[in-house]
Formats: structure tokens, sequence, C-alpha cells
């Protein structure tokens, strides 16, 4: 199906990060005032706003668009409020162990799972491609690619889980160690949603 305008500059904004307008309009083909355009009609709508950002040396300021809050909620947070409310209760009903308990089983679920869909991939280069197209599928808009020092990056551009993890630091530390023990590497996170960075980013390292 054909993707409008709209939702081809949410999605470009959300992969790639804040966008010149200039930049948008090579990207979708269009003149950069055509971008401009639409992305003053966002604007309006809240989905992304401007940031005027100083440009290196002596050039002029340059307009970076950002997604806004409501942008950013253009994209599935597996159903965020119900999630949150209900960790909440099960720790107030239960007390922190049973969400630890809820956390493992988890975590153990997902790393049968996750060694299945990876048995056919033989070394670190294709396990890394490989849970990357997992995760795409799961719903985190993932990324990947090998450094120039041999390392790999893994790049998630969304978190469809966020409220849980805002929630509960334990599902991103869960979510570490599966990756540590899948891909039989060491693993670091060096940018986090929840730490305010716009993605969660991962540098990977033979073990």
């Amino acid at each position: 199906m054909r993707q409008s305008p709209a939702n081809r500059i949410l999605i470009l904004i959300k992969t790639d990060g804040p966008q010149l307008a200039a930049a948008i309009g090579d990207t979708l083909g269009i003149s950069g005032e055509a971008a401009r355009q639409q992305l003053s009609k966002m604007a309006e709508e809240g989905l992304v706003e401007p940031v005027t950002v100083a440009a290196a040396g002596r050039g002029r300021p340059r307009q970076l668009w950002h997604l806004t809050a409501a942008g950013n909620r253009q994209f599935p947070d597996g159903h965020a409020e119900l999630t949150a409310n209900l960790l909440g209760t099960l720790v107030e009903q239960l007390g922190p162990a049973a969400l630890n308990t809820v956390i493992s089983a988890r975590e153990a679920e997902t790393l049968k799972r996750y060694r299945e869909e990876l048995s056919q991939a033989h070394d670190l280069a294709a396990r890394v491609e490989a849970l990357a197209g997992i995760r795409t599928r799961e719903g985190y808009m993932a990324d990947h690619w090998q450094e120039a020092d041999g390392s790999f990056m893994l790049v998630e551009n969304h978190c469809p889980i966020c409220a849980a993890a805002t929630a509960c630091a334990g599902f991103c530390r869960s979510e570490l160690e599966t990756f540590r023990a899948v891909l039989g590497a060491d693993v670091e996170r060096s940018e986090h949603i929840l730490a305010g960075a716009r993605r969660c980013a991962y540098r990977i390292t033979p073990g």
C-alpha cells in the first residue's frame, strides 16, 4: 500500500533522526519547498517541530525537523497505559519479587525462541543480521552494520515496550542479557531511549 508523504516523513525522521527540509525533499523525490509545505502542515497537526541549530563556522543557522511526542505516538507502543497499570498493580499486590519472576520467565522464553531462529547463523555477522530482522518484526525498527574496527552496531529506532521499560528498568537489563547470550558476544548499550536518546544502540564485539 502506498504511504502518504506525511507517513514517509514520520518514518524518515524516526529512523534517521532530525532532518533538514531539503534532505527530506531529496529522499522523497520532491522539492525542498514542497517538503517544507508538508512539514508545516504536519507541524500544525502537532506531529513535528523545527529546531534551529547553529551551523559550523560562519554558516547560517539550520532548521532541523524533529518528531514531537505526538509524532512518536504514531508508532505502536504495545498498549502502553494498560501495560504500565498492570505492572504497577503486580508490584503493589505481589511485591517486586513477582515482577522479577515475570521478567525472568520472559527472558527465558525470548532466549529460547531467538536461539531457535538463529540456529543457522554460524558467525557473528550472520547472527547480528538475523537478530536485527527478528527485532524489526517485533516492532523495534532495527538496523545493523559493521564498523571499521570490525565491531557491529545494532540500532533500534523504536521501542514498542517503552511503557513497560519505563515502569521497570528490568526489561531493558533483561534484553541486554538476552542479546549477549544469543549472540555469544560482548554487547554494550551506547544509546538508550529511556535516558533521553532518540534510539537504543548496541555495540557488539566478539566475546
